[in-house]
């Protein structure tokens, strides 16, 4: 009579990872998450690898736990794995300020952002 496990969130040929906490703004980390979008895994981490951008090599370690997560978890085929969908979502915004001139106050946003990397293992033909 023990209570029925939680059905998988993602399909059987599915796996993901969330990075939380990534301090960026989504605009910025949209960017680099639209590079990766709907490539094959091998090629999203090498463009990932030689990316100028700061957040790639967070984007990077969250592809590689999606990864780890499909071989390991869900006995998938790394090399016949995609990037099948990478989202932003918003997180916290840290509010800090500094002094202007008349005695007003700027305001200064410090914003942080969380993405999700889903891969999907294709056939062969794909």
């Amino acid at each position: 009579m023990s209570t029925e496990k939680n059905p998988r969130r993602v399909a059987d040929n599915e796996a993901m990872a969330i990075s939380r906490m990534l301090r960026t703004s989504p605009q910025k980390l949209n960017l680099v998450a639209g590079l990766i979008r709907g490539k094959k895994v091998a090629h999203a981490l090498s463009d990932l690898t030689f990316s100028k951008r700061r957040i790639a090599g967070d984007v990077k370690k969250c592809l590689q736990s999606a990864i780890a997560n499909a071989e390991n978890n869900h006995n998938l085929d790394v090399d016949s794995l995609i990037v099948a969908e990478a989202w932003v979502g918003k997180n916290l915004v840290m509010k800090r300020g500094r002094p202007r001139a008349r005695g007003r106050f700027g305001k200064i946003m410090k914003p942080f952002s969380e993405i999700t990397i889903k891969v999907r293992q294709v056939g062969e033909t794909a």
